[in-house]
């Protein structure tokens, strides 16, 4: 791919970095224990000091909460336990006051099954919503149409006894999936996305980009391997080829409509582009013909683990099929935190840390998932706290993903200052250490480090360098070069040293031991460093 082509994806978002906020989890403002815009208004400038240039701002949208705002009720209005609209306008002015962008969650894929369209679907076959969901009779033996499955558990499918008829829901039976070959619903959210362009947002997250278009032949999804009773959710659904329910070729078209909307405001399209086998080539594709959408976010990264191996594979593949348009994310409300992934404690802290240091130095758009900056691990929830329906709906409940969204601890009150209030989910045993508050007083916390490596990357990096791998693949140091600037993680399980590239290079960010030599960098374990070569 020459680079023409990649610089049609270009735009203000190149060199920045994100950071998402789940919203209910972030700050709360009038007490009711759940956070709102409001609460978002007033950390504006906590988000500014830390230096990061885009918000990402999880659905706020009216919807009855059966997904915690991923079930929409009303794509053009603000639920009242989030606020207002005015209060979205003032997010969006004091934001750009700071020089900060906003993109919001856009959730296209379904909607709430409280949704007027629905609501007015399920009243007779002849509705003239009807198609903008998928309803099919029973199968010809009776039961549900196909063998599709939901991401949640289960049939992806529900019987509606009044009609006799099952509608596709590939999430909860209170999300039904819209039907976007239904020429009615691509204008409707014509029609969503200028609404909120004219309230000057700077771009759209799109929920399940990868998930829109639907085989409408509907074909059963073939095995890949045997279902057993112990099998989570998660598992279930990737034990399907799903060859005919995602990744079709239709959603494209849909995105590169979406691209001639959003261009005359420059604004962002960043897809979740969740594929189960990550295939990278297949990741690409949303992004690689440059009309279509800017970024797509790349999960691979969030489910490696610790071994050299496992991570080469995972970046030298994604960096060779999209070299530029990937976004990468550390964590996120969907997955655990990675101080757990990563083995927990202290070491998991450091690893992550020394991660990020990878991450953010690589092509593409990288993200801090609220409280990354603080090191926060995954919270311990009691079965009669558990709140993410993935978990209470299902006997094996290893997918729930509330450990992840506990409210971010802000100072030393009660409840950390995320509010005056209980909160909508525990806390979960945090302490004063883990606090921003804290945390910005101690020299050497999580939170000042990671204000220090974005400083570096404001500093440093030439966000238009090409990168050039300085280790080999058998490596346990995983190091690339991008103009004058060199990171390096150390993933072995011994100390370990890079030669450097001919130059005078200088250490100006580290994390864990590491001694720079004359011609050679030293690694202890779980380490990283970033370099830059001094002026000639």
């Amino acid at each position: 791919m020459d680079s023409a082509v990649r610089n049609n994806n270009s735009g203000w978002w190149d060199g920045s970095v994100g950071y998402e906020i789940y919203i209910r989890s972030f700050a709360d403002s009038n007490g009711d224990g759940v956070g709102d815009l409001p609460g978002i208004i007033e950390k504006l400038d906590y988000l500014s000091w830390l230096g990061v240039d885009l918000v990402w701002v999880t659905p706020f949208y009216p919807s009855p909460m059966a997904d915690f705002g991923y079930d929409v009720s009303d794509y053009c209005g603000v639920d009242p336990l989030f606020g207002t609209l005015e209060d979205f306008d003032e997010l969006i002015e004091e934001a750009h006051r700071r020089e900060l962008r906003v993109i919001i969650d856009l959730v296209p894929n379904h909607s709430s099954s409280e949704h007027p369209w629905f609501l007015s679907s399920r009243t007779s076959i002849d509705d003239e919503f009807r198609g903008y969901y998928h309803w099919r009779d029973p199968a010809p033996g009776g039961g549900p149409p196909n063998n599709w499955v939901s991401h949640f558990g289960g049939s992806a499918w529900t019987l509606d006894k009044q009609s006799g008829q099952y509608y596709l829901h590939l999430f909860l039976p209170e999300q039904p999936d819209l039907n976007w070959n239904n020429p009615r619903v691509i204008k409707e959210f014509d029609e969503i996305l200028k609404f909120w362009l004219a309230r000057d947002v700077d771009g759209f997250r799109i929920d399940v980009a990868q998930g829109l278009v639907k085989n409408m032949l509907m074909p059963d999804n073939p095995l890949r391997f045997p279902i057993r009773d112990d099998m989570s959710p998660r598992q279930v659904f990737a034990a399907f080829d799903h060859r005919y329910d995602l990744d079709q070729g239709g959603n494209l078209e849909i995105f590169r409509r979406w691209r001639t909307l959003v261009e005359p405001h420059n604004s962002l399209l960043l897809g979740e582009v969740y594929l189960r086998d990550n295939d990278p080539n297949r990741v690409s594709r949303y992004v690689s013909s440059g009309d279509a959408l800017h970024r797509a976010f790349y999960f691979a990264p969030m489910h490696v683990p610790w071994d050299p191996q496992s991570m080469w594979d995972t970046f030298r593949d994604a960096l060779n099929a999209a070299p530029e348009d990937l976004s990468w994310a550390l964590s996120s409300h969907d997955d655990p935190r990675a101080p757990s992934r990563f083995g927990g404690g202290q070491e998991g802290k450091q690893r992550s840390l020394a991660y990020s240091t990878l991450l953010f130095f690589l092509p593409g758009l990288p993200f801090i998932y609220q409280g990354d900056e603080l090191g926060l691990p995954n919270i311990e929830l009691d079965q009669e706290d558990l709140a993410d329906p993935v978990a209470t709906r299902n006997a094996v409940e290893t997918d729930g993903r509330d450990g992840a969204r506990s409210p971010i601890p802000w100072r030393n009150d009660p409840e950390f200052g995320f509010t005056t209030g209980t909160p909508w989910i525990p806390m979960g045993g945090r302490s004063y250490e883990d606090t921003a508050e804290y945390q910005q007083e101690a020299e050497s916390s999580w939170l000042m480090s990671y204000k220090q490596l974005l400083e570096t990357r404001k500093d440093h990096l030439d966000p238009t360098a090409p990168l050039q791998w300085v280790t080999a693949r058998d490596s346990d140091v995983i190091g690339f070069r991008r103009g004058g600037t060199i990171s390096a993680l150390n993933v072995g399980v011994d100390d370990s040293d890079l030669p450097l590239p001919e130059g005078e290079w200088e250490l100006v960010f580290q994390v864990g031991e590491v001694a720079i030599g004359t011609g050679v960098l030293a690694f202890g374990v779980n380490s990283a460093a970033v370099l830059v070569l001094a002026s000639q």
